[in-house]
This record gives structure tokens, sequence and C-alpha cells, in this order.
């Protein structure tokens, strides 16, 4: 009899993994179609989303431009001035100083990091068994207020300074629409190393057939879209590190 009851016992936590395995692939695919299916997914090359950012109460123009190739850029507007903070070619990650009015090349590790980020380009969800990512029905939680699914998003780890570091993001999926609200994510490196990011998302709404959340937040700064463009047309210049301005120097004879 306790053999028996040994054997039912392995058999319920298998089976019960099995179903939270399988409820949380259902959830994801459930998601996938619900903001337009794999397909028109994978058939974006790239999209164009711009609107403006609240930076302690000053609302900031913003455009960001990102490419399945890796290339992007994000661009504000400030004082009537058009500045890129943030570009890539696809190769290599720059970032502009702003207090030396330079564009200087992201450190490697950090490069690194965000240019593993720019593969999972459109969605990290998209083939993300393939990409040997892992996911996980950690529960039903409330979040903003909502009855949320809580899928917990494995992927491979980040290398800083030559040690492996967890890559893990948790997505609260409304438990109705199947759409993530918001996300969580540890800050792995620099500054707000072992902070929680979240990362509010909402206003969801179509464009070609695949709906996007319309407002969200960039390093804990409120973010709202008014226009996003799916394949927009761009050139490689738009990506590329601008020329160093030369000095000339006058000479006295």
């Amino acid at each position: 009899m306790k053999k028996i009851k040994l054997v039912l016992a392995a058999f319920i936590i298998t089976l019960s993994t099995s179903i939270n395995a399988q409820t949380a692939d259902e959830i994801v695919s459930n998601y996938l179609e619900a903001i337009g299916g794999t397909e028109k997914l994978m058939a974006i090359t790239g999209t164009k989303m711009v609107g403006d950012i609240n930076a302690q109460g000053m609302k900031i123009p913003l455009e960001v431009v990102a490419m399945k190739d890796g290339r992007m850029y994000v661009q504000i507007e400030f004082q009537g001035q058009k500045v890129k903070q943030l570009f890539s070619d696809g190769e290599k990650i720059y970032v502009m100083n702003m207090m030396s009015q330079s564009v200087e090349e992201m450190p490697s590790e950090e490069s690194k990091m965000m240019m593993d980020e720019f593969k999972d380009f459109p969605n990290a969800f998209v083939d993300y068994k393939e990409k040997g990512y892992a996911i996980e029905l950690v529960g039903k939680e409330t979040a903003e207020g909502t009855e949320c699914f809580k899928i917990k998003l494995t992927k491979k780890p980040f290398t800083i300074k030559g040690e492996e570091v967890p890559n893990v993001t948790f997505y609260y999926f409304d438990a109705e629409s199947f759409v993530p609200i918001m996300t969580e994510q540890e800050v792995p490196s620099g500054p707000q190393k072992g902070q929680v990011m979240k990362t509010p998302l909402s206003d969801y709404a179509e464009v070609d057939g695949v709906y996007f959340p319309f407002t969200t937040s960039m390093q804990g700064m409120p973010m709202t879209y008014t226009e996003i463009v799916i394949n927009p047309e761009v050139t490689d210049a738009d990506f590329a590190k601008p020329a160093e301005e030369k000095k000339e120097t006058e000479t006295k004879n």
C-alpha cells in the first residue's frame, strides 16, 4: 500500500508539473495570438515609435527606431535640437555623453548585453524554445489591480566581469486578455544593481494588425507613444556614428 501511495504521489507531482508547463505555454501562445499572431510578428523588420518621455515633469519628444538586424536609435528633442542619445549600427552601440557633448562607444559587456536583447526583436516569446529560453508559470497574482498570470522568462545568462549572472524577467499577463500589463527585472549591473525595475505596459492599440502598448516607461520614466510605424523606411546613415568635427586652427605668420 505504501509503495502504491508513493507511486501515486509521484504521478500527481509529475502531472502537476506537466500541466503547469503546458499552461505556461498556452498562456504565451494565447498572448502571441492576441497581439496579432506569430506570422505577422515575424514579418516585422523594424518599428518606429514616436511620442514623449516625462522626465521629472518635463515632457521631452522621443523617437525610437529598432530594426530586426540590430540597428537602432533613441532620439530626443531638447531645446529645439534633435539628439541621438543611444544608437547602434548593428555591431557596436554608442551613447551621447551629454556633459562633454561627445559620442562614446558603450563598454563591451554592457554592449553585448544590449545586443543580445536586440536579438529578441520583435518579441522575446517568438520561437523562445529555439532561442534556448525557458518559461514557467509562477502562479496567479494581482498587479496594478488586475488578476494576472505571472510568467517567469529565463534567458541565457549575462556575463559580467567574467561571471555568469541570471537573466530573468517576470511578466504579468492579464488573466482575461492575455497581454502583459507589467514586467519585472533585476538590474544586473551599474549603480542600480540589485534593484527591481518595474515596467508598466498599457493602452494597447492595433497597428497594421499587430497590437502594441502605447504607454510604458524607460528607466523608470513614464513614456507615451502617439504613433507607431511598422517597417519604416530607413537608411544606414540613420544609425551611423556621426563624423568627428574637424577643428581648424588659425596660424599666424
